[in-house]
């Protein structure tokens, strides 16, 4: 009895991070694939929400690095895969991050802030930029972005609200 005790204990010592600043009641429960939207260029896209990877991703090709105002910037091209239409947009350069590939091999990303929203909630969260279009979803959604809200159910898909309202909206009166 007492090593079921200590085993259980153990676990929930172990679980507690995820669910720092959320309670599991707060969070949403979510499929695998979620439909995401990005306001600024304003386009829909699918994500793969990844409880594997610490950072988001976004297939985006990366026009130019650059230094302005003493701040490196990066200036990077989006392409909406329902239109095919590329829109170009240019953020603050927040890191670069190194990822090993399954391969082993490392490649290194740009990291820029962006506003996004999933499953009917507005974030604005790291996203690092990398040619992603020989995968299915253009975007894949990590932990770091989904811990604050929500839960993965690996066996499902398209759970959260399909829209996203204006962020405006969603404010209360101030």
């Amino acid at each position: 009895m007492k090593k079921v005790i200590l085993f259980t204990g153990l676990i929930i010592l172990l679980i507690q991070p995820v669910f720092a600043g959320a309670s599991s009641s707060d969070l949403q429960i979510l499929g695998w694939v979620e439909n995401a939207y990005l306001p600024d260029p304003g386009i829909e896209l699918k994500a793969k929400l990844d409880t594997g990877a610490e950072t988001s991703s976004l297939d985006s090709r990366v026009l130019k690095k650059f230094r302005k105002g003493g701040k490196r910037w990066v200036r990077f091209a989006v392409t909406d895969r329902d239109s095919g239409e590329e829109f170009v947009l240019v953020r603050e350069r927040v890191r670069t991050i190194g990822v090993v590939q399954h391969d082993g091999s490392t490649q290194t990303r740009p990291v820029v802030m962006l506003d996004l929203c999933v499953a009917g909630k507005f974030l604005q969260t790291e996203v690092s930029l990398i040619d992603r279009s020989e995968f299915n979803y253009p975007l894949l959604v990590g932990r770091s972005a989904l811990a604050s809200f929500a839960l993965v159910d690996a066996s499902e898909t398209f759970l959260g609200q399909s829209q996203c309202n204006d962020p405006a909206e969603q404010e209360g009166p101030s």
